[in-house]
């Protein structure tokens, strides 16, 4: 069988990820002269936020997806593993781009984002005062570079052992050598994403929009919502890449695998939702209930319900039986509705902070999260190009030949 190894860019694959990003750009420029200046730009900074945190989470979830596979020893995604490789080198460009906002909004004393960037506000508000020896514009920018900084150098670092595979076939010493290897550094990304991603940055990031307000499932909810983003957007490329004739060694089996994570996680998402609503609501504590307050009964309960119809009852209903799992166009279409989901889900968890009376939804926070969708294109189809689509001398690599479920 004579295999496709190395993925050649479509010109209209380009082209569409070419026009995104212009869109983008252009959605930038026009939102910074409508909005820019309207109350310290805080309709122009939330959507730049909301989208780059959301699209930030989403792919760095691709990195935490094989990093956690190459722990539980699961070898039945080698053979699309370079996909997932690929999309998690997108931590790269989004992350210089978050970091370059949350520099411009600390720089600036966006308040009307962080409340806490405003001195005279800390320091006449105990509650605010008690939080200031983390939130802070200095503990703020340190913590949110170092978290940036590791996800994109131990990425580099696995995708690099990744390619290692690639020189030569290994004797079982040496398998088990490389085995060990990526074991030990993907133990070590685990423990910075655990540090990261499931505690500390949602709650510098997006908790501490509504700093009075707090919750201990807020970081896994989170963590829920974008690791489900991330499968989906896995899915979306391997049938993509497989459509155009590449991933011989990927088929149903593989697929049913993608959906089964896809509805298994929907499922998780939807516990922390209702236990972190639930929780809320019975307690009914001002402090808390503050947060939920324009989501349930005011101008976002819209938003509030659709989030979970779309990310709820969708994935359960559609991927409950195992035929839609296997089917190469539910899988497509159930990916692009659950990565709209969640988009919307982060949409309510910023705007619903910084601008909570009204939705101010329009064509502007669709342009700009078409940028970052043509910037996920671009980085993902120029990492598929530059390697082999399949590290077939890995020692699992068989595995995933023969996987079935």
């Amino acid at each position: 069988m004579s295999l496709r190894e190395h993925f050649e860019i479509p010109k209209r694959y380009r082209t569409w990820s070419m026009a995104l990003m212009g869109v983008g750009v252009l959605s930038l420029i026009i939102g910074y002269i409508l909005y820019g200046s309207e109350n310290n730009g805080t309709r122009f900074w939330s959507a730049l936020l909301q989208n780059s945190i959301y699209f930030l989470l989403t792919v760095n979830a691709a990195m935490f997806f094989f990093t956690a596979t190459t722990l539980s020893m699961g070898g039945f995604q080698m053979s699309f593993r370079r996909v997932t490789e690929a999309i998690s080198a997108s931590v790269i460009p989004i992350g210089i781009i978050t970091l370059i906002i949350f520099i411009c909004l600390v720089a600036g004393k966006k308040d009307g984002i962080y409340d806490w960037l405003n001195k005279d506000v800390v320091n006449g508000d105990p509650a605010l005062k008690g939080k200031s020896g983390f939130l802070n514009p200095t503990f703020f920018m340190v913590w949110s570079f170092l978290t940036i900084a590791l996800w994109t150098g131990l990425g580099i670092k696995m995708r690099q052992l990744s390619r290692e595979s690639d020189v030569a076939k290994m004797s079982i010493e040496e398998g088990r050598r490389y085995i060990f290897k990526n074991t030990v550094w993907a133990s070590v990304y685990i423990v910075w994403f655990t540090l990261t991603v499931a505690s500390t940055v949602p709650w510098l990031w997006l908790m501490s929009l509504k700093a009075h307000w707090f919750s201990t499932m807020y970081s896994w909810y989170t963590f829920g919502s974008t690791f489900v983003s991330g499968l989906a957007l896995i899915a979306l490329f391997v049938v993509y890449v497989k459509n155009k004739g590449y991933l011989e060694y990927t088929n149903l089996e593989h697929l049913h695998d993608i959906g089964k994570f896809q509805f298994a996680f929907s499922i998780f998402w939807t516990y922390l939702w209702f236990d972190q609503f639930m929780l809320i609501w019975y307690a009914n504590i001002s402090e808390e209930t503050i947060y939920f307050k324009n989501r349930f009964e005011g101008a976002y309960a819209g938003l509030f319900y659709l989030n979970l119809i779309i990310n709820f009852l969708a994935p359960f209903l559609i991927y409950m039986s195992r035929g839609s799992k296997r089917n190469w166009t539910i899988v497509t279409l159930m990916s692009v509705v659950l990565l709209f989901g969640h988009w919307l889900d982060f949409y309510q968890m910023v705007f619903g902070s910084t601008m909570p009376d009204h939705v101010p939804m329009n064509l502007f926070d669709f342009g700009i999260a078409a940028g970052f969708i043509g910037l996920i294109m671009w980085q993902t189809g120029r990492v598929l190009a530059k390697y082999p689509l399949m590290a077939k001398n890995h020692p699992f690599f068989k595995e995933s030949i023969i996987h079935h479920t």
